[in-house]
């Protein structure tokens, strides 16, 4: 069941991050962007010694921003 719930939290990220930065993507590509935004957003987190709760807004909060980073910065190289 996490891994469902961790693969819609991805997957919205993605697309918010797609609009934020209007950028294409589809349904996969928001979904990976999202995933490895996570774990940016996560590892962000972390270092910055953040106290999340760990609820799913928590979640998804950290999803997005992580996604809209790795999303600007992968913009920026390939472009």
């Amino acid at each position: 069941m996490g891994l469902i719930i961790s693969a819609i939290i991805g997957l919205i990220a993605g697309a918010v991050a797609h609009r934020v930065l209007n950028s294409r993507g589809g349904f996969l590509g928001s979904l990976v962007v999202g995933l490895i935004g996570a774990l940016i957003g996560g590892e962000l987190a972390s270092i910055l010694n953040l106290n999340l709760a760990g609820g799913m807004i928590d979640r998804l909060i950290v999803a997005i921003v992580g996604s809209v980073l790795f999303l600007f910065v992968w913009k920026k190289v390939f472009k």
